[in-house]
């Protein structure tokens, strides 16, 4: 398989008979799929370092700095790609602030100056510094991310989005807050998290197997007993009595395109399943067009796709 048209289709770049040409010469043999992860792990890294020199990243420069990347980019994964200077929030010293922005239909996994392991998904910014100060770890995310918080009993982890914070020591937990869609949802899976809104006039503690949703400034705790919905770290996009218009808006956010829905009849349908990420929304949509009535069209050059 070229890395040309393999670098296409981590951006969201690749035609419907290129996503189709690669989901078959992945599913040809385990050594393609392992080859696959293999170059999706350097894009990863290619990205980093394009989107702090100069805020490019096509595939034909990913091609150009492929070869010398090949050594740096275990490294540079791990220390972080690119800096802003910044007055520090205790200190009048400027320090060094990392900022990654992953693109639609992408994911990213990155560990934290103190061993925190993060994935961040589609659409994502995350903030962080260099090192850590003395009293704390503190983040800004903008987007969903999966956090295993490295514990610390001395430093608690921070992390701040536009409508709240979550306060950790060493934990697992989901946190979901676009500002685009001004949601922001904290999902508990082990150990306990403070949860506060913005204005620190809302406050919870979770435990595990629970949820704290911000609304019109209000919390609402939900159990969860399903984490389906939380396999996208792994690569799974999963839906579980999903409305279909839903669906579409979670296809959106993970292959970067837009859906228009002209389809009126579609909407009243739900679906329980799951895809894996590489399949592709071709072949997702030619999956729910088994259980569902409705045909679709691609305007590949605009990255539309129609719903009739």
């Amino acid at each position: 398989m070229k890395k040309e048209i393999l670098y296409k289709f981590f951006e969201g770049l690749a035609s419907m008979e290129e996503e189709q040409q690669i989901r078959n010469w992945m599913e040809a043999s385990p050594e393609n799929e392992q080859i696959l992860y293999k170059e999706r792990k350097l894009f990863d890294a290619i990205t980093l370092l394009a989107q702090t020199s100069h805020k490019k990243n096509t595939y034909l420069q990913s091609k150009f700095i492929l070869e010398w990347l090949k050594i740096a980019a275990v490294v540079l994964i791990t220390v972080g790609i690119g800096s802003l200077y910044t007055n520090y929030q205790e200190s009048s010293i400027a320090i060094t602030m990392q900022s990654i922005v992953v693109p639609a239909g992408q994911r990213v996994n990155i560990s934290l100056p103190d061993g925190t392991n993060v994935w961040l998904n589609a659409r994502s910014e995350l903030k962080y510094p260099d090192s850590f100060n003395k009293k704390e770890r503190r983040l800004y995310l903008n987007g969903e991310a999966y956090f295993e918080v490295k514990e610390d009993k001395e430093k608690p982890f921070i992390v701040s989005a536009n409508q709240g914070s979550v306060e950790a020591l060493g934990t697992e937990f989901n946190l979901e807050a676009y500002s685009e869609k001004g949601n922001f949802e904290t999902t508990l899976m082990k150990g306990r998290v403070k949860v506060s809104s913005s204005d620190g006039k809302e406050v919870v503690y979770l435990s595990p197997d629970s949820k704290a949703i911000l609304k019109d400034n209000k919390f609402t705790i939900e159990r969860i007993d399903d984490y389906t919905e939380y396999r996208w770290i792994e690569g799974l996009i999963c839906f579980k009595n999903e409305p279909f218009t839903e669906i579409m808006k979670t296809f959106e956010k993970y292959y970067g395109v837009t859906i228009e829905v002209k389809n009126q009849q579609v909407q009243k349908y739900t679906y329980t399943g799951k895809f894996r990420h590489t399949d592709g929304i071709d072949y997702a949509l030619r999956v729910l067009q088994k259980d569902i009535r409705f045909s679709f069209s691609r305007d590949d050059e605009n990255h539309i796709i129609y719903i009739e």
